[in-house]
């Protein structure tokens, strides 16, 4: 029986971690699809568990400053390293402050093979300032750097973003960035905008969901193949012509050609960087400059030099070569439970199978013994016209594996608020999180069935903010329609925790502590689970309390054997 004790064990039944992805807290209800959806079981939740709020971005997460919003990857990174590291756009924003990316074996590699008189070097990647997935000011620094090294000629193949930026503000890039190439271009330099389209229509697939994505982005970086434009700012503004309302995402691929050539394809004996730093959306396209095996013919592979700027899967060495060491990510919960015997199960569909796995793992495609893994087929569907997505079979999967007693820790993602929030359709986001909400309401009986307790997270905000704001009125900024104005991005909000462990654990609760974020996930957990936290890691926010409400010490939880 829990009651005033001053020792804890561990409860008896299994930790249930649930990510409610795209789940951030606004107190703004404008274009607020969380504040409008019904969701009775989050409500009862709020009015009745412990529940406190977590930072989900910028340096809580390893982000370069706190204007920068988080995202998946580097919110399961947090939760499952609970530690913080440095991710991707600060490793990378370092190493070229620092100078030590031009001085890396992978950018030598480069120069040493674009330098040749017949050589290119092209620069593939997502073209805008997000910070999630690339930073356009990467770009930049490497044509400078690539020019000042004695390369003649760089083409440059640019997926729009319109997902982690404003909705259509390719143009907002696009012709700020044609003014930098006419400044830096000179007769010894030629550095131009090849092909391009929307990150979600080519390239820049994931989780092997659409392999037709990689296919028609080798067709139009490599063979040059599509619809041809004078440059880049004529394919946009053509395309929102022949389709209005289109967002940069979903813009088609387009070509840039002179006299009916294309300007840009990659050649034998050119040199080729995918300059995302960000891992799940470059490895598909990686392993198809690298020579692997992928499901379409490439008609030819080029002989070149490639590289990306991180390797985006260590273990499998998705690339083998890379400008920026990846941060190495070590001691995670996984890794620690796996050592105590404690079986666990991840499970989320295609589109956040990777986060619950992969980067939980640290960036570790394998799995630590005592793991099991289930993924649940995502449907090829543009969200909003299912925003349900796969939660219900997601719910299903929760339920027999907690049923089984197999397992002590199970975890799993419900992608519909990130995943429908990028849609920028306010309705079909508020439907995401109730069907979110019904989910749960599965989910939890069968957790508190089996004497467990769950915790309840997000990675980062998203359907909190489906408007854009004015900063000074927080009212939504109008379109030229005076409709409010749809927003793709990722939010700068906290996200909740809530521990619910139903009748059965009423002594424990969450303490509040001072910049607590995701990192401070994995010590909980295992704080629940009777094993004391890994030195490295962020402090438990576990905290037990007698009949009276006064908090009890967790004073020696079982060590990690």
């Amino acid at each position: 029986m829990l009651s005033k004790f001053s020792e804890f064990s561990g409860i008896s039944g299994p930790v249930v971690l649930i990510v409610m992805d795209g789940y951030g807290i606004s107190p703004n209800h404008a274009g607020n699809a969380i504040a409008a959806a019904r969701k009775p079981t989050l409500d009862n939740l709020f009015t009745n568990c412990p529940h406190t709020l977590l930072a989900a971005h910028g340096k809580a997460v390893g982000m370069p400053s706190d204007d920068d919003m988080g995202n998946s990857e580097v919110g399961h990174n947090a939760l499952g390293a609970g530690q913080i590291y440095a991710q991707g756009a600060l490793l990378v924003a370092e190493a070229i402050a620092s100078g030590t990316l031009w001085q890396g074996q992978g950018w030598r590699d480069i120069i040493q093979q674009a330098s040749g008189d017949c050589a290119t070097l092209h620069c593939i990647g997502l073209f805008s300032d997000g910070n999630v997935h690339s930073h356009i000011d990467h770009l930049q620094a490497m044509l400078r750097q690539a020019k000042r090294e004695g390369v003649k000629r760089a083409r440059l193949h640019i997926l729009l973003d319109g997902r982690d930026v404003a909705e259509t503000s390719a143009l907002d890039y696009l012709l700020p960035f044609e003014r930098f190439l006419a400044e830096l271009n000179d007769a010894n330099f030629d550095a131009r905008i090849a092909s391009g389209g929307g990150r979600q229509v080519i390239t820049m697939d994931r989780y092997e969901a659409d392999w037709k994505m990689v296919e028609l982005g080798w067709k139009t970086h490599v063979l040059g193949e599509g619809e041809q434009f004078r440059n880049a700012a004529e394919a946009v503004q053509t395309m929102r012509d022949r389709h209005p309302g289109i967002t940069d995402q979903n813009l088609p691929p387009f070509v840039i050609g002179e006299q009916g050539e294309p300007i840009g394809r990659i050649q034998d004996g050119d040199a080729v960087v995918f300059f995302n730093f960000r891992g799940d959306r470059a490895i598909e396209i990686s392993c198809a400059f690298e020579g692997r095996e992928v499901p379409f013919s490439r008609q030819r592979i080029p002989e070149i030099i490639y590289a990306g700027m991180l390797q985006y899967d260590g273990d499998l060495a998705i690339p083998r070569r890379f400008l920026v060491p990846p941060p190495a990510i070590c001691n995670t919960l996984g890794e620690w439970l796996s050592r105590s015997n404690i079986a666990q199960f991840a499970c989320s569909e295609t589109q956040k199978f990777g986060h619950v796995t992969y980067f939980w793992n640290g960036n570790r495609s394998g799995k630590f013994t005592g793991e099991t893994w289930l993924e649940i087929p995502s449907d090829s569907v543009p969200f909003e016209q299912r925003p349900e997505m796969k939660a219900a079979e997601i719910a299903d999967a929760m339920i027999r594996s907690l049923q089984s007693w197999e397992y002590r820790f199970l975890r799993c993602n419900f992608a519909n608020g990130d995943m429908v929030g990028h849609t920028g359709n306010f309705e079909a986001a508020r439907l995401a999180i109730e069907s979110v909400d019904l989910a749960l309401s599965r989910v939890l009986p069968a957790v508190h069935q089996m004497q467990g307790v769950a915790l309840i997270t997000a990675d980062h905000g998203n359907a909190d903010e489906m408007y854009e704001l004015d900063r000074k009125t927080g009212q939504p900024l109008l379109n030229p329609k005076g409709e409010p104005k749809a927003k793709t991005a990722h939010t700068l909000n906290p996200v909740p925790l809530i521990l619910d462990g139903g009748s059965r654990y009423p002594n424990l609760g969450l303490k509040r502590v001072k910049h607590a974020g995701l990192a401070n996930l994995a010590a909980t957990i295992a704080n629940l689970l009777g094993l004391e936290k890994h030195a490295d890691w962020q402090e438990s926010l576990l905290k037990i309390e007698d009949v009276s409400g006064t908090a009890q010490p967790i004073a020696h939880a079982h060590r990690h054997m």
